[in-house]
């Protein structure tokens, strides 16, 4: 007898409770948050290196650069999510508060939400009811407003990821820019940047399901553009003796 591997054949899909969206989510965050850190501290590194070939200025102006944009971006975050997650705990709220009181008018709301997705009147009310018996407030969440009670994102831990994500991109620039001898300084970051931004611009694409060539283009080209200014200004401040 053959076995059914239907089971098996979705395993992972977005529908299947949600889970891999919910986590590539995440992973698109992290390649952002990555990328802002590569970026931001490189440029800041590569410019204090063109005004100076003295490690302690490019170090002390890389730390502030790589703490301020991890602290700022686990800030902004925070700010974002926590607004989010209010909204939807309001909603969430509301809805209860609706079942609770109108339940019938409720289960009018959702039989016709039904319908005018193409079930027909009967089945309509059919799988309104039974839902409802199921769980009203997940039927009426999700017909209604798209919402899974269980995907209310904690501010805190979008915070860390966001901060952590900053940070170890944003330790590639600071080191190479740091640890390397003044003559390799410059080149040898602008190459470590330009790799990691094609990964992370790689990756970002795969993650969203887009073709790699171009993301990887469009960052790289940005990068240059970032690395190259702030050098040539970082240069020209230096000859002009305005940080001496």
């Amino acid at each position: 007898m053959k076995q059914s591997t239907g089971a098996n054949q979705h395993d992972g899909e977005p529908h299947e409770g949600g889970g891999l969206a919910e986590r590539l989510n995440w992973l698109r965050a992290g390649v952002l948050g990555a990328n802002d850190g590569i970026v931001s501290t490189a440029a800041v590194v590569v410019g204090v290196a063109g005004a100076t070939t003295a490690t302690g200025p490019i170090l002390a102006a890389g730390a502030a650069a790589l703490i301020g944009g991890a602290v700022s971006m686990a800030l902004g975050e925070y700010v974002s999510v926590s607004s989010s997650a209010d909204s939807q705990r309001a909603l969430i709220a509301q809805e209860r508060s609706e079942l609770a009181h109108l339940p019938q008018e409720e289960l009018d709301e959702l039989a016709d939400l039904y319908e005018r997705k193409g079930l027909s009147a009967a089945t309509a009310r059919t799988v309104a009811t039974e839902l409802t018996a199921h769980d009203a407030l997940g039927a009426h969440l999700d017909a209604e407003l798209n919402i899974d009670r269980e995907d209310v994102v904690s501010p805190w831990s979008a915070a860390a990821a966001s901060a952590v994500s900053f940070t170890a991109g944003a330790l590639l620039p600071f080191l190479t820019a740091v640890l390397l001898p003044a003559q390799w300084r410059i080149p040898v970051t602008f190459l470590a940047v330009l790799v990691a931004l094609a990964v992370t611009g790689g990756l970002g694409a795969r993650l969203g399901g887009a073709p790699v060539f171009k993301p990887v283009v469009r960052v790289v080209v940005g990068g240059i553009l970032a690395l190259g200014a702030t050098f040539l200004i970082g240069t020209w401040l230096g000859s002009s003796g305005v940080t001496g």
